[in-house]
């Protein structure tokens, strides 16, 4: 079974989560990323479901979050860029930074009949408008639409930071927003997501999780060569190269290996050091630890992420210990 036919939608995991909120106690608030949307969602719901911790997140993007964060409206925030050190000296509270689950960027796309493989420089080529028929991708003529994301988003610094390792002709950077030469903007990775699926003959980047319905996930050329799709093994063997240091950010943007999938990431919670009050802080860090727990991470190959392990876990359940009241 494919990712893309496991992955729940974050609408129907929504609904999940409303079902319970009548019942639940105080909740706490987080805001930021779409990409890990659709596991956040179903973990929150897990917990509201057995009478635990209530947790309201609003999947707004990494941009916007960390915007809400460093201006203190919520009580963590989500983001698949680590916080900068320009960003984290404006929260007077002190920063923590801890990895909560991995994940792959799919180029996802709509064209039927077509088993899409691409190489690095191809990948680059598409999103700088030099490929624009899909002949050129043997997959028959008609011109390719480009989608890519609106607004400041953590999965687009994934996806341009691999994009600047695959080529030095990508000349627009790694960032959370960039001036797109060509294509059509989306709101979120389920706006990026909607647009694939409403546009036959278009191409784009999201999280596996939203690859579904008529989308595809292209096979990419690794930096050993190999074409590999995105899924549990490839991701995992993406993750394994990747080194955290002090403050727990860490990436590979195009990772040697046999079996890596090239577009591999992980994504963060941010949280503050102090001044929650001892209750808020015991749900948060209750709420976190969860989130890392064996019964949790077992849900990432279900829902299209890749589970935590080894070193990477364990210093970030390590990091929760230091969200303070």
């Amino acid at each position: 079974m494919t990712f893309a036919k496991k992955a729940l939608s974050i609408g129907t995991l929504a609904a999940l989560a409303a079902g319970t909120a009548a019942s639940a106690g105080p909740t706490l608030n987080g805001a930021g990323a779409t990409f890990p949307a659709p596991i956040y969602q179903r973990w929150f719901q897990d917990l509201a479901s057995s009478g635990d911790v209530k947790v309201n997140y609003q999947s707004v993007g990494s941009g916007a979050g960390i915007k809400q964060f460093v201006k203190g409206t919520v009580d963590f925030a989500a983001t698949d860029e680590p916080i900068k050190d320009s960003e984290a000296a404006k929260v007077k509270r002190g920063v923590v930074q801890f990895p909560a689950v991995g994940g792959s960027i799919a180029i996802a796309y709509n064209k039927p009949g077509c088993d899409l493989k691409l190489t690095q420089k191809q990948v680059v080529d598409i999103f700088l408008g030099k490929i624009t028929d899909w002949k050129a991708l043997n997959c028959g003529a008609g011109r390719i639409t480009v989608a890519h994301r609106s607004d400041g988003s953590g999965t687009t610094f994934a996806f341009t930071n691999s994009l600047s390792a695959f080529s030095s002709a990508w000349s627009l950077g790694a960032a959370k927003s960039v001036n797109w030469p060509v294509g059509v903007g989306g709101k979120g990775n389920e706006g990026v997501a909607g647009v694939l699926t409403n546009t036959p003959g278009s191409i784009g980047y999201v999280s596996v999780a939203f690859v579904k319905g008529a989308l595809k996930a292209a096979a990419i050329q690794n930096k050993a060569g190999n074409f590999v799709k995105p899924g549990y093994k490839t991701g995992t063997a993406a993750l394994n190269s990747i080194s955290l240091d002090s403050n727990l950010a860490g990436e590979d943007p195009n990772p040697s290996g046999a079996q890596s999938y090239p577009i591999t990431t992980l994504t963060w919670i941010l949280a503050y050091k102090n001044g929650y009050g001892a209750e808020k802080a015991m749900d948060l860090r209750k709420a976190f630890m969860y989130m890392l727990s064996n019964k949790a991470q077992a849900l990432a190959d279900d829902l299209g992420y890749v589970p935590l392990r080894g070193d990477i876990l364990k210093k970030a359940k390590a990091a929760i210990g230091n969200v303070g009241s």
